[in-house]
C-alpha cells in the first residue's frame, strides 16, 4: 500500500504497475485482461482498447454497450492525435416536443411524463459505439477483428462472476429491470437481483458478438441485430433503420492548450473537456499552485471559482457544432483567461441555474503499447442499464441518451433531428517536449472534466506519482454548491467561512485511470472509485539467435 508524504491528506488504496511492453487500465479486471491478451498476442494499443471495450460491454453491462456512445482519443507517433466522436444522436424523427415535461423549474426540470425520456423505447437515440470501435480498428488495428472480439464472446458465453459494483447496481434498479422479462431473466434470476460472485451468463449476447465478428458493425447498423432493435422499439420510439445505416462517426480535430510548458490535448465540441480544461488551466497558470500547497483551503476556493467560471461559460456556449457556433479559440486563449480571472469572487456563494444533466454511468479505458500508440476512451449507454430493457434474442441493452436533451422546446439543448448533446467526457493526453507525458480519463458526467483538470494539476504542480494523482481527493461545483470528498472534509468550515455552501459526498466522479510515460518505463494507475485494474505487459520474446538444443 502506497503511503503519501505528511503534506498530502490521503493514502492510496490501490497499487500501480510498471511496464516496458504495454499497459491496459480499465474499470473492470476482465476488461484489462482482454486488452492484455491482445498485447501479449502481438496486437497494438488499438487492438487492446477495442478488445477491452467489447469485453466491458459484457462485464460492465450497466455502464457500456455496443448500442451506446462515447469519445475515443487515439495518439499515433508520427500521425498525432485523432478524436473519434461516437456519441449518440437524436433520431431523424425526433422533435422538440416529443416529451411532456412535468415541470419548468428545479428540481424536476428534466423529468417527463411516464419517464419516457429515461426508460423504454422512446428514450433510445442513434448509437455510435460499435461503429466507432470498428472504424478505429479497421484503420489502425494489427490483429484480425475476430481475435479482438474473442474475449468478449468468451465472457458472455461462459459467464463471469458479478462484482459487488455490478450486484449493487442490479439491486438498486431491480424495479425497472423487472418491467422487462428479457433483461430481468439475466440480472434478476428467479426474480431476485444477482448477488456478488453469482455467475452471469449472456448466451444471446455471445451469439450477437459472434455475428459481429463475421459482419462487423454492419450487423447492428443495417443488419439483423439492427432490425431486432428497431422491431423492439416499434412505434413507442423514434429510432429507425435509416438512423442506424445513416449514423456517421465523426473524426474531429483535437483541442490543444498549454500549461507550464506542457501541451494539453483533449476532444473538441460536442465534448466540453478540450475547451474547458484548457480554459481552467489557463486561469490557474497565473497562480503559484505549488507554492499554495495541496492541502490548503485557499487553493480549494481557487479551484471552486475556476470550475464555476468554466461551467458558466459552458452553459453560455456549448453544444453540437453542427447546430451552434462555439467560440473555441476565444475560450482557450490566454487573453481570455485574464477576463475570467476578473470574474473570480473573493468569497463563495450559491447560484441558481437550470441543471445540466448527464449520466454518471460511464466507463473509461487508458491503453498504451510499446511503439508509442495510446488510446484513451470514454464510452457509455448513458444511464445505469441504459433504457433498462434488452432486445429479445440479442442480449443488447440500448442507450437512453434522449434523457440528456432538454425536454422543453426552444432551449439551447432542446431536441432536434440528428443532434448530439454536449458531453463532459475527457479522454486527455498531456505531452512534454513533443512526447506524451501521461494520458487519463474517468466516468462521472459533469464531474468528469473538472476532475481530469485536478489530476493534471496534481501531476504537473505537485509532482505526484500517477497513483497519487488519480486517487487524490477532489472538489467540484457547478455554481449551486461545492462538493468535497471525505479526505477534504477538514476544510469544510474554512470554505463555509468563505461563503461556500459545502456538501461532503462519498466520491466526485468515477474511477479514473492513467498511463504515464517515463524515460524507460510506463506506469499504470487506477483509483479507488471503481473496480479499476492495471495490467502491465513485461518481459518479451527470446533474443535473436537463441535456440534450445537437445
Amino acid at each position: 500500500m502506497s503511503v503519501q508524504s505528511p503534506s498530502l491528506p490521503f493514502i492510496c488504496r490501490k497499487t500501480p504497475a510498471q511496464s516496458t511492453q504495454g499497459m491496459v487500465v480499465t474499470n473492470h479486471p476482465l476488461g484489462s485482461v482482454a486488452g492484455h491478451e491482445m498485447l501479449a498476442s502481438g496486437g497494438n494499443a488499438v487492438d487492446a482498447a477495442v478488445a477491452a471495450l467489447l469485453a466491458l460491454t459484457v462485464v460492465e453491462p450497466m455502464m457500456v454497450g455496443i448500442a451506446g456512445g462515447g469519445v475515443a482519443h487515439l495518439y499515433t507517433p508520427g500521425d498525432g492525435h485523432q478524436i473519434y466522436d461516437c456519441l449518440s444522436q437524436a433520431p431523424a424523427a425526433a422533435t422538440p416536443d416529443m416529451y411532456e415535461p412535468v415541470s419548468d423549474s428545479l428540481p424536476d426540470y428534466m423529468q417527463t411524463k411516464d419517464r419516457r425520456n429515461m426508460i423504454g423505447p422512446s428514450s433510445v437515440a442513434s448509437p455510435g459505439n460499435l461503429l466507432g470501435w470498428c472504424r478505429m480498428h479497421d484503420a489502425h488495428g494489427a490483429l484480425p477483428f475476430e481475435d479482438v472480439i474473442a474475449p468478449a464472446i468468451r465472457y458472455a458465453a461462459r459467464g463471469f462472476a458479478a462484482t459487488s459494483y455490478l450486484a449493487s447496481n442490479i439491486a438498486r434498479y431491480a424495479g425497472d429491470l423487472a418491467l422487462d422479462p428479457v433483461i430481468s431473466a439475466i440480472f434478476l434470476p428467479d426474480g431476485r437481483p444477482a448477488t456478488m460472485g453469482q455467475k452471469i451468463v449472456q448466451a444471446d449476447y455471445a451469439e450477437s458478438l459472434r455475428l459481429i465478428a463475421k459482419e462487423g458493425a454492419g450487423a447492428l447498423h443495417g443488419g439483423s441485430l439492427g432490425q431486432a432493435l428497431i422491431d423492439r422499439i416499434g412505434d413507442q420510439g423514434r429510432l429507425s433503420m435509416e438512423d442506424l445505416t445513416g449514423y456517421d462517426v465523426r473524426e474531429r480535430t483535437a483541442i490543444k492548450g498549454s500549461y507550464r510548458g506542457f501541451e494539453i490535448v483533449g476532444p473538441p465540441p460536442p465534448a466540453s473537456s478540450g475547451v474547458h480544461v484548457a480554459q481552467m488551466l489557463n486561469m490557474l497558470e497565473t497562480v503559484d499552485m505549488a507554492g499554495m500547497g495541496f492541502d490548503n483551503p485557499e487553493r480549494l476556493h481557487l479551484l471552486a471559482e475556476t470550475i464555476r467560471i468554466a461551467f458558466e461559460d459552458r452553459r453560455a456556449a456549448s453544444g453540437d457544432p453542427d447546430f451552434v457556433d462555439i467560440p473555441v479559440e476565444k475560450l482557450i486563449s490566454k487573453a481570455y483567461a485574464q477576463d475570467c480571472l476578473a470574474r473570480m469572487r473573493a468569497t463563495g456563494g450559491a447560484e441558481t441555474h437550470l441543471p445540466t444533466y448527464e449520466s454518471q454511468n460511464t466507463t473509461h479505458i487508458t491503453v498504451a503499447d510499446r511503439d508509442g500508440r495510446i488510446v484513451c476512451a470514454t464510452h457509455t449507454i448513458n444511464g445505469l442499464f441504459g433504457a433498462r430493457f434488452m432486445v429479445p434474442g440479442t442480449g443488447i441493452i440500448p442507450n437512453n441518451y434522449m434523457l440528456n436533451f432538454d425536454p422543453h422546446p426552444g432551449k439551447a439543448l432542446s431536441i432536434a433531428p440528428c443532434k448530439r448533446v454536449p458531453t463532459s467526457m475527457a479522454p486527455m493526453i498531456v505531452a512534454k517536449d513533443g512526447k506524451p507525458a501521461f494520458a487519463l480519463g474517468l466516468p462521472g458526467a459533469v464531474r468528469i472534466f473538472p476532475s481530469a483538470m485536478q489530476s493534471i494539476v496534481n501531476m504537473i504542480d505537485f509532482a505526484m506519482s500517477p497513483q497519487q494523482a488519480v486517487e487524490a481527493p477532489r472538489i467540484w461545483t457547478e455554481g449551486a454548491h461545492v462538493e468535497l470528498e471525505p479526505d477534504y472534509a477538514h476544510h469544510k468550515p474554512a470554505l463555509e467561512a468563505m461563503g461556500h455552501e459545502v456538501q461532503i459526498v462519498p466520491h466526485i466522479g468515477g474511477g479514473m485511470n492513467m498511463v504515464a510515460f517515463g524515460a524507460a518505463m510506463m506506469t499504470g494507475a487506477a483509483c479507488w472509485r471503481a473496480d479499476g485494474t492495471v495490467s502491465a505487459l513485461g518481459g518479451g520474446l527470446a533474443g535473436e539467435g537463441i535456440a534450445f538444443h537437445i
